[in-house]
């Protein structure tokens, strides 16, 4: 049982990708840490199972739609008058060889991944410089630096992520803002779609032996969106077991 606690009462909070995984163990921790909390997903049916399990609300948005990424941000101050935390983790895959890829698949794990890192950002930045606070995470990947067979658009999105999170610490800190993100190497869907052989091959050469559970993300997370960590932004943290040095 973790003994890690933060209190985000009166704290406005959207996470997205909430459905499953580490989303869904995030909107755990900020439920329990008395935050009003908005899950959001694409998968309208598993968002509402996950909502209705933590007593949260969901909100259904494909974040790759400008229009309904402002909807989102445009209700949540409407019905809270603030809006303070932000966790940008939405994501998808569309593996294959670069040969392969189409300009669809490239497209939307692009549009989503870093353009809905983007769009939810952008909307949420205006209120957070009016009431000069606020807390961006950003959800990136070892594979963003070191690249992966098959995954050339999702090495361009989470690239693409960490300079965007760099030139947005920069630009939002005189605003009392921070924009920090994590590289994550958690058991998730996507590790679980793996081969138990290569999944071993994979563990062995992670100094830790093992991939983080869900609950070791957000614990990280909910620290870089916490007050404690105000002095923090424009970082890269590796949760990854060691696997970065």
């Amino acid at each position: 049982m973790s003994n890690l606690k933060f209190d985000f009462t009166g704290r406005s909070v959207v996470v997205t990708g909430a459905a499953r995984g580490i989303g869904l163990e995030l909107a755990r921790f900020f439920q329990d840490a008395g935050a009003r909390l908005y899950m959001c997903d694409f998968d309208a049916d598993e968002l509402k199972k996950a909502a209705d399990e933590i007593g949260a609300t969901g909100f259904p948005v494909d974040v790759s739609s400008t229009e309904q990424v402002e909807a989102l941000v445009a209700q949540v101050v409407e019905e809270t008058g603030s809006l303070d935390v932000v966790v940008n983790n939405a994501g998808i895959l569309r593996d294959t060889v670069l040969w392969k890829m189409t300009d669809e698949m490239w497209d939307q794990v692009l549009a989503v991944h870093a353009g809905g890192t983007f769009r939810l950002t952008r909307a949420a930045v205006p209120h957070m410089r009016k009431q000069e606070y606020g807390r961006i995470v950003n959800v990136t990947s070892y594979t963003g630096l070191h690249g992966n067979t098959g995954q050339a658009n999702y090495a361009t999105a989470k690239a693409g992520i960490i300079g965007f999170t760099k030139t947005a610490a920069k630009e939002l800190a005189r605003f009392g803002i921070t924009v920090n993100a994590i590289s994550p190497n958690a058991k998730t869907r996507m590790v679980a779609s793996i081969p138990d052989d290569k999944l071993a091959e994979i563990a062995s050469g992670i100094p830790l032996g093992r991939f983080a559970e869900p609950s070791e993300i957000a614990a990280a997370i909910g620290f870089l969106a916490s007050e404690e960590a105000g002095y923090i932004t424009g970082t890269v943290l590796p949760v990854d077991g060691g696997l970065a040095m």
